[in-house]
């Protein structure tokens, strides 16, 4: 830090308790009181130098004793004991700690040119043009003592300069010159060593990205600081270095973000702030963030959401917090989305309202930027970049719908209702709605039917793989109509393959068909005992898919006998109620799933085991067809050189 000094008499100054004694040899005919300080002088020096006590002690001429009251001076007895040490002469020394004190004492006392040359305003204001405004360590510290010297630094526009010099200085991009314009880094040369003197040391300089004034302005008050950022944003600073300063801020001042500090070599020291002002910091940061997405990271923006939900802060500010996360949400990971309820008046653990509200203002946000319209087919979704967020936030609300299904207290209109909230096309597939309704019919045993059938519509059985099928269809928390669209829609799945094994194996056959049929594979040996085997191989496969019609044709008939069979018992059980039955409702109805539990049960094991023999077959038949299209290759290669070698003897 640059100091100056403005004599070199040595300290005549004595301090006994509360007073001061200025030991020259000479008794003290003035006593100045700064509030419980007391200044034994005398009064030339100080007349000579300040017009203001020059009219004091002459009010006070007339008195046995003059005392002079100084109870408003900016700086209080710190700011007279310099201004004492400079009107008597003796060593002093400026500095940006203590240049701010003695420019507002010097000017309330009126210390000017006319009362005496090269007085303490000129000097002063000389300091801190040329020496603190240039630094950016002077600036900044002389801006951290105006906070105790309002108003009077900002009348003097010791303020609005200390502020315009940071500013110029954090606006500058590092990058064109290589290091930062202030005391963070050191003269350089073309090659980039570090200089001494002149003289190259060897030594580098390390980078210094656009983040390095960050601390320096958190160590501000917030007035100022906020006076700081808004002339920066004058000076056309980038929107996300302004946003990465205020997340920086909030770190430091808000301790629930101090848990998740992701940045930094250590976690920044939380300040003391009470809650009101940490209540009104929060706000005032909501206000100054700029309302883009990507600026600041989902998970930050998530845990001052959390933060604004404990401090309790105004509606407006955790509804703008909602719309920044909605706004990337695709960008968030399940942990930070499980927000607490901190409510006392909603019973359920985790916030599911605040977390609806986020994913409507993403969908909101998606059908304007041309997200909407009519529902893409798989493939497209699959394939699409611009489908790509809505996936991954319908992956993400399937996981946390999982999350809060163990909840008791969580009503199905309200876990249906985020889960509805998508649209057909965000979810490839149902694999993950499936677990989360499994999780939630698991967690709540005693949901009537026909809710557990409600919740069980949301689940497209088509959108199933077949792990999920396979385990649907053995999962006996489902209602019976799924698991019957299940075991259906498995069934197309199988027909659809048996089918194109089908199409593969004639067409298979047809070639070689035309290779046996071909003067080209007479005329060699070798090419006809090919096409003997590969027409084994065929009839082969041709028994194999025969087979498996016999068993597609089973299935077909085992899928009839199980719908007749359900029928049977929808009619008996009618009869019984129509009928007046004496048995009890709740006796009939767990015998009846019984009954269909026990004929259910072998044909679902019969399917599974044709499931698998069907997958074993569709295995061997890739393998086969892979060996036979590399003989088929070999064979045309082969068949190629010999009519070359027949023309060349012809």
């Amino acid at each position: 830090m640059g100091s100056m000094k403005l004599s070199s008499k040595p300290d005549a100054f004595t301090r006994r308790g509360q007073a001061w004694y200025c030991t020259t040899g000479l008794p003290s005919d003035v006593l100045v009181e700064v509030g419980e300080m007391s200044f034994h002088l005398h009064k030339f020096p100080l007349l000579s130098k300040s017009a203001i006590l020059g009219r004091l002690i002459e009010e006070n001429s007339d008195s046995d004793e003059c005392v002079i009251k100084l109870s408003d001076i900016p700086g209080g007895a710190k700011s007279f004991e310099l201004v004492a040490r400079f009107c008597y002469g003796l060593k002093i020394e400026l500095s940006s700690e203590n240049v701010v004190y003695l420019r507002c004492a010097a000017e309330h006392l009126e210390m000017t040119e006319e009362t005496s040359g090269d007085n303490l305003i000129n000097q002063t204001e000389s300091f801190f043009n040329q020496v603190v405004l240039r630094s950016w360590k002077d600036s900044l510290e002389a801006l951290r003592t105006c906070d105790g010297l309002l108003p009077h630094a900002e009348d003097l526009h010791i303020v609005k300069r200390c502020i315009e010099s940071l500013a110029g200085k954090a606006s500058i991009d590092p990058d064109l010159f290589g290091w930062p314009v202030s005391e963070h880094s050191t003269m350089q040369s073309p090659g980039g060593s570090v200089l001494w003197n002149g003289i190259s040391t060897g030594a580098k300089v390390r980078n210094c990205s656009s983040d390095w004034w960050y601390d320096d302005a958190s160590s501000l008050s917030f007035p100022t600081y906020k006076r700081l950022i808004s002339s920066m944003e004058s000076r056309g600073i980038k929107q996300e270095i302004i946003a990465g300063s205020l997340t920086y801020y909030a770190k430091k001042f808000l301790p629930g973000l101090n848990r998740r500090q992701s940045t930094g070599p250590m976690p920044l020291p939380a300040a003391t702030l009470s809650d009101e002002e940490q209540r009104r910091l929060l706000e005032e940061i909501d206000r100054m963030l700029p309302l883009q997405r990507g600026l600041i990271s989902t998970n930050v923006l998530l845990w001052l959401l959390r933060t604004a939900m404990i401090l309790k802060v105004d509606r407006a500010c955790i509804s703008n917090l909602e719309k920044r996360v909605g706004m990337q949400l695709d960008e968030a990971t399940l942990e930070d989305l499980l927000l607490p309820n901190f409510s006392y008046t909603m019973d359920t653990l985790y916030n599911v309202e605040c977390v609806h509200r986020i994913l409507d203002h993403f969908l909101a946000m998606d059908q304007t930027m041309g997200g909407g319209g009519a529902s893409p087919c798989l493939d497209d979704v699959m394939a699409s970049p611009s489908l790509a967020p809505i996936t991954a936030v319908a992956k993400l609300i399937d996981g946390y719908l999982a999350e809060i299904a163990p909840d008791i207290n969580l009503k199905p209109l309200k876990f249906q209702s985020l889960a509805a909230a998508l649209p057909e096309y965000a979810r490839p597939l149902d694999d993950g709605l499936y677990r989360a309704i499994d999780v939630y019919l698991k967690s709540h045993p005693t949901l009537p039917e026909a809710e557990r059938e409600q919740l069980c519509r949301l689940i497209d059985c088509q959108k199933l793989s077949l792990e999920a099928c396979t385990h649907a269809a053995q999962n006996e928390r489902l209602p019976l109509r799924v698991v019957v669209q299940v075991l259906f829609f498995e069934q197309l799945q199988l027909r659809t393959s048996v089918a194109g094994c089908l199409l593969v194996s004639d067409n298979l056959e047809a070639s070689s068909r035309t290779l046996r049929g071909g003067g080209a594979v007479a005329a060699s040996g070798e090419a006809g005992c090919w096409a003997t085997a590969a027409v084994r191989e065929n009839q082969a496969l041709r028994v194999g898919m025969d087979s498996m019609r016999l068993r597609l044709m089973e299935l077909e008939r085992e899928c009839s006998d199980m719908r007749q069979d359900i029928r049977k018992l929808g009619r008996g059980r009618r009869r019984l109620r129509g009928g007046g039955g004496i048995v009890a409702g709740g006796k009939d109805g767990g015998g009846w799933a019984a009954r269909v539990q026990r004929m259910l049960t072998p044909r679902m094991m019969k399917l599974q085991m044709c499931s698998a023999q069907h997958d074993a077959a569709e295995q061997q038949r890739m393998n086969n067809e892979h060996k036979k299209v590399e003989k088929v290759a070999k064979n045309k290669k082969q068949l190629s050189m010999d009519d070359g070698d027949d023309k060349e003897e012809a």
